[in-house]
């Protein structure tokens, strides 16, 4: 069985992450969502809040688990018998940053390897943080985030 696994903040979920999600899981059995805490990074959403926007809009998809998780990859990897990390990038800033994680992680267990995707050309300018500054002033994200979770992610911002 080929398991594959995407990681990422996911803060929210946008739609070039559900890009992303939708091919890569083309190519495996199945695809492990991996909700990752960053130390670096202070999420404006919960780790609860985030695997609930995942769930929601990924409902549906046999082979897509979306699973919360700290620590290293490449541990979590192992637990999970995955032998392939999936990165999406936008630009080539992107790939700079995650060739170097790549590149750590196969130091770490040689047997992992990476797969870069190339973003959607609709979704190159897509962030999550585009998407949290835009919805804190009330700006329209209707068409950066699954239309299951705007709302909750107005809620969430607006309140700040």
């Amino acid at each position: 069985m080929r398991i594959f696994v995407y990681p990422g903040s996911f803060d929210p979920v946008t739609n070039g992450h559900l890009d992303i999600i939708d091919r890569a899981a083309k190519l495996c059995d199945k695809l492990i969502v991996a909700v990752l805490v960053n130390r670096s990074k202070a999420p404006a959403f919960t780790m609860e809040e985030r695997v609930s926007f995942l769930e929601q809009v990924l409902s549906g998809r046999d082979n897509v688990e979306v699973i919360p998780f700290s620590g290293l990859l490449v541990d979590f990897m192992k637990k999970h018998n995955a032998t392939t990390v999936i990165k999406g990038l936008r630009a080539v800033s992107d790939f700079e940053y995650e060739f170097q994680m790549a590149l750590l992680n196969k130091n770490l267990d040689p047997e992992i390897e990476t797969l870069f995707m190339m973003t959607n050309i609709k979704y190159s300018y897509l962030s999550s943080s585009a998407v949290k500054e835009i919805a804190s002033y009330g700006g329209n994200i209707r068409d950066l985030v699954p239309e299951q979770i705007v709302d909750q992610i107005y809620e969430k911002l607006r309140k700040k």
